[in-house]
């Protein structure tokens, strides 16, 4: 494999930086969901952790990095999750964080970062605009900005599922996409250590920039995302983070709404599992081409599972 910035040393080290609640998630066969979606199906749940998805593997790798030199502070731009982990991560060091988000997030995810006693700023637009801001603001306080999938410690801390996916064989994974650091962190570990598995990254019609990237093999940027899965609703790819995903991803397919909301209800009926839209998208995938994933044996990441419960029924028409 050609490299990456990633470095599997680095991934394995991150390991002991990362708190253990994190750590070695459940991986299980969820064969009641099988019948439905014509393969074997392995769940890797990334939401039982404090703040319910795979974001505190990066936060912890870069607050612990930064408690190092003491007492600092930081920012970032989030679309709520990485605002949530990385509030939990430096609050439990003294790091000093604010997070920009757009007013628009989901009240819950915005409610969270305060309670984790961050500072929220909140900006008008979408993320990209709140990506705007928050560089600002470090450029005029001097702070250290943390940039979602730029900064290879979320990747790398992300890449640590990786790691606990290699010791069970699949055939393939699939992986949500929006900035990358999850979808680049992971391929590259199962690239690295079981190559025969296909990475399959997945993203919504709705906001499709990096999945039309990956495919263009350039950058192409949108004017608008249109999507209830907001966690992955980026318009403008990082060229740094594409050349990393072109090397790790063997495709990169694009879901429907429909299929979101199926995916998430399919979750709750048959898994017990309450996800965000952005979590469902590996299911909405087999949902859409069965025949790709017939008699496989295929692992979905479910990425997150903070989700506005009103929003949620609306969607999937359930009394959870």
């Amino acid at each position: 494999m050609q490299e990456t910035r990633l470095d599997t040393a680095r991934i394995r080290a991150a390991r002991w930086v990362i708190d253990p609640v994190f750590l070695d998630t459940p991986l299980y066969r969820c064969e009641t969901l099988e019948p439905n979606l014509g393969c074997a199906v392995s769940i890797k749940l990334e939401t039982a952790n404090p703040v319910r998805s795979f974001k505190g593997r990066g936060t912890e790798v870069i607050a612990g990095r930064l408690a190092e030199h003491g007492p600092s502070a930081v920012v970032c731009a989030s679309a709520g999750n990485l605002g949530q982990a990385l509030a939990w991560s430096g609050r439990r060091r003294g790091l000093d964080v604010t997070v920009v988000a757009s007013r628009f997030a989901p009240a819950t995810k915005l409610d969270r970062i305060r309670a984790l006693d961050a500072r929220l700023v909140l900006v008008d637009g979408d993320f990209e605009a709140a990506r705007e801001r928050a560089a600002a603001i470090a450029r005029h306080d001097g702070v250290r900005l943390v940039e979602d999938s730029l900064d290879i410690e979320t990747c790398e801390g992300a890449a640590t599922i990786g790691l606990e996916l290699v010791n069970t064989p699949f055939d393939a994974v699939l992986i949500a996409l929006g900035g990358g650091a999850m979808a680049t962190g992971v391929g590259h570990v199962v690239k690295a250590l079981a190559p025969g598995a296909e990475v399959i990254c997945v993203q919504p019609l709705g906001a499709p920039a990096m999945t039309r990237s990956w495919h263009r093999r350039r950058v192409v940027t949108t004017d608008s995302a249109d999507t209830i899965a907001d966690g992955v609703a980026g318009r403008r790819p990082i060229p740094a983070v594409l050349d990393d995903l072109l090397l790790v991803a063997d495709d990169a397919v694009l879901v429907r709404e429909a299929s979101i909301i199926a995916g998430m209800r399919m979750l709750f009926d048959h898994a017990g599992l309450v996800v965000e839209p952005s979590a469902a998208l590996g299911v909405a995938a087999m949902l859409e081409d069965r025949d790709r994933f017939a008699g496989r044996h295929v692992v979905t990441i479910v990425c997150g599972g903070n989700v506005d419960m009103d929003a949620y029924r609306r969607w999937v028409g359930t009394a959870a």
